[in-house]
């Protein structure tokens, strides 16, 4: 089997922009991820948007 080809990316709160999560995402998808999830910060579930790993 092929190793298929992924990438990590972190997922930050649109709220208070802080990078809570990382998540892997394929290398053919064009548009950025965008889940719903707790942010601990905020104390609530907000939308997260995904940024580059350092």
């Amino acid at each position: 089997m092929a190793k298929q080809k992924r990438e990590i990316v972190a997922l930050k709160c649109e709220v208070c922009d802080s990078k809570n999560y990382t998540a892997y995402k394929s290398k053919n998808l064009k548009e950025k991820l965008t889940k719903k999830k707790y942010c601990g910060y905020c104390q609530k579930h907000t939308q997260h948007r995904e940024t580059k790993v350092k």
